[in-house]
């Protein structure tokens, strides 16, 4: 019997391509408002999956736009109740509900405090919508797995679309239009062969950079949600820092590589973890020594990051399963979490 995570994964393609046709107006006229505002800085508001969303926003924003991304604790507003100066910035709420009180309360506050705000929910209406001058819809249809999976695709999509607008940039705007296509082959890949080699894993990392650090970051969370693993998201420069000391023949790595300017870091990285007899695999053809994943290269460096995430989805939702678990239904959690 199918799970319900794994029919919402294999549903991506399809909801990517209903964000891109039913919102097209939103998404032109929320990046002409970003054009014509010309902000200096922008924020994010978020939690879970939704704030690796906003991690994976923060580097595209940098990268293609210039302008520098901070992520906003929640709580600011919720529980410190701070006064913040946003004028001449921009600011990305994104909740899959739009409800929960301290994302509501810090996307309001900051609307208030000047900044032209975006909502990436969905759910319309919603009390996030309401908070911000440019709701929009993601399109990503009932999410009923615990596990959020097409909504922060989604969320992703979304914000590249608008992104896409409000700088000009044809190539990215390209490359976004394909991604139904792409999503497609991607749930077609095969990384089945993880789940023998990390059998006998208790813990382990994820790798990447720049707007692969943030696919990491939501892999490392689903291997908590879905399987109860202890994983932790590193950029492959940092790790080196300290972390890498815990890594070995029983601590795996699993490093995610875009066909970006980080590619070969990446790679890197995991080629020497293995050569001094680590489990270490990645998304790249140029590896060496550890084992490699199967990708899509999607032809511009910040959708290829993107890709990643479909075919590990695939992956860890036949992993949870294999360990006699149900993904669909993760210990200790519920869809919505509403903090204060």
């Amino acid at each position: 019997m199918q799970t319900n995570m794994r029919r919402e994964v294999n549903e991506i393609p399809e909801a990517a391509a209903r964000l891109l046709t039913e919102q097209k107006d939103a998404i032109v006229r929320a990046g002409s408002a970003l054009k014509a505002a010309d902000p200096r800085f922008v924020v994010t508001v978020a939690r879970g999956s939704s704030d690796h969303a906003a991690l994976f926003l923060k580097y595209a924003i940098e990268l293609t736009a210039g302008r520098p991304v901070a992520s906003l604790g929640p709580s600011l507003a919720s529980i410190y109740g701070a006064k913040l100066k946003l004028d001449g910035g921009a600011a990305i709420a994104i909740s899959q509900s739009g409800k929960s009180p301290d994302i509501v309360a810090m996307a309001r506050a900051a609307t208030d405090a000047g900044a032209i705000s975006m909502a990436l929910t969905n759910t319309l209406p919603s009390p996030l919508a309401d908070a911000c001058s440019h709701p929009l819809d993601i399109c990503a249809g009932p999410e009923i797995s615990v596990a959020a999976t097409k909504s922060y695709v989604n969320s992703i999509v979304a914000g590249l679309a608008i992104l896409a607008e409000w700088t000009g940039d044809a190539a990215l705007k390209t490359a976004v239009q394909a991604l139904p296509d792409q999503f497609g082959k991607a749930i077609a890949l095969d990384w089945s062969g993880l789940i023998d080699d990390l059998a006998e894993a208790q813990s382990l990392y994820v790798l990447g950079r720049g707007p692969g650090l943030a696919i990491a970051s939501e892999a490392a969370l689903k291997f908590k949600e879905t399987s109860g693993l202890h994983a932790e998201a590193y950029s492959s420069a940092e790790v080196v820092h300290g972390p890498v000391a815990l890594v070995g023949p029983s601590f795996p790595v699993i490093a995610l590589a875009a066909r970006d300017a980080a590619e070969q870091s990446v790679t890197g990285m995991a080629d020497g973890l293995a050569e001094k007899g680590a489990y270490a695999c990645v998304t790249s053809a140029g590896a060496t020594t550890a084992k490699k994943l199967p990708f899509v290269a999607t032809d511009h460096p910040i959708t290829d990051a993107l890709a990643l995430i479909v075919p590990f989805y695939g992956f860890v939702e036949a992993w949870s399963r294999a360990r006699g678990l149900d993904p669909d239904k993760p210990v200790n959690l519920k869809k919505v979490t509403e903090t204060r």
